[in-house]
């Protein structure tokens, strides 16, 4: 499906090609995403390249609403079922391995755990969290395989560009690792989902604009765009308590958003627009715990500005080849 400047077609009632959108046009129905715990840990916590993790990481290493590690995946996606059951009449689901990195363990042992998962009659896709720097050949190999199977995404954790960003935020990866990444699991057919973070310290709107236009220039599948939320028990909420840097307000980074949507692809499936960190962590902004206002604003947003995903995007490659 193309859309164009010219003539913008939405997605539904989004002015953007929202996740829910393409569950509900791939699978015929909505579907929802369970949070698992596959028990792995992260080299930037294990002593591999570091021990305090990235600076904004929890505890949980972004799994804060994964499902407590339990003895089988299976036991976990009936606890996760059983969780949402009141609010959702789902019939499909996602597997989704969150907590840490999720390829950060012996092949045998991540064979094991995702072909569990992918054994559920009701799990019609996998979702496996991941660094650029854990993916090596017979990973790769697996999650081709397994990707035969039922659809498989593997969701790279980038947050920015911007090298000094990166070193201050400890990420322990390069920029070039993360290219090469990307285009090794395309090679593979693999669905390929960037996580970019909006506000990060010291970033100005045009650095952010240049991450996502990098990302827009990626053979990616879908993108995460997340604000910047600062937790609790973490370096970066250490800092800001110490020292307070700037933070979006709901109105610029809604605005903010809405610009950076319209740059990107408009076949690339928007997985997410903003932070998710759970109540009894956030210490700022506050704003974010309220998910509904915030995607609500952005849409209104991108109406009073007369944006939509792709309207501004150049395919660079079409401009090469033209």
């Amino acid at each position: 499906m193309i859309h164009t400047a010219e003539e913008p077609k939405f997605w539904g009632d989004k002015r953007y090609y929202s996740l829910d959108y393409y569950l509900k046009e791939t699978f015929g129905e909505k579907v929802y995403r369970l949070s698992l715990d596959g028990g792995m840990t992260c080299p930037n916590r294990d002593g591999a390249l570091g021990t305090r993790g990235c600076i904004f990481c929890s505890p949980r290493g972004s799994g804060d609403f994964a499902a407590a590690p339990a003895p089988s995946i299976r036991i976990q996606l009936e606890e996760a079922r059983e969780r949402i059951a009141a609010k959702t009449g789902c019939r499909k689901f996602i597997a989704y391995f969150q907590s840490y990195t999720n390829t950060y363990a012996p092949v045998a042992v991540l064979e094991k755990l995702f072909t569990e998962a992918l054994l559920q009659p009701d799990v019609a896709a996998l979702s496996v969290a991941t660094r650029c720097d854990c993916l090596p050949p017979e990973v790769l190999n697996l999650l081709e395989s397994l990707n035969r199977r039922k659809p498989v995404w593997v969701e790279l954790g980038l947050q920015t560009i911007h090298e000094d960003t990166l070193h201050f935020i400890r990420s322990g990866f390069t920029l070039t690792q993360f290219e090469e990444a990307v285009f090794a699991l395309k090679a593979r057919g693999l669905a390929v989902i960037p996580h970019l973070i909006l506000g990060l310290p010291g970033e100005t709107k045009e650095q952010m604009r240049a991450s996502v236009s990098y990302v827009a220039s990626l053979p990616a599948d879908g993108v995460k765009l997340q604000l910047l939320h600062v937790l609790k028990d973490t370096d970066l909420g250490r800092i800001y308590e110490e020292n307070p840097f700037p933070l979006f307000s709901l109105e610029e980074y809604c605005s903010f958003v809405a610009e950076c949507l319209s740059i990107l692809p408009p076949d690339m499936v928007i997985h997410r627009l903003t932070g998710d960190g759970p109540r009894q962590l956030l210490s700022a902004p506050l704003w974010s715990a309220d998910k509904k206002r915030v995607l609500n604003t952005i849409q209104k947003c991108l109406k009073e500005q007369n944006l939509w995903q792709g309207k501004y995007f150049q395919d660079k490659g079409s401009e090469t080849a033209g």
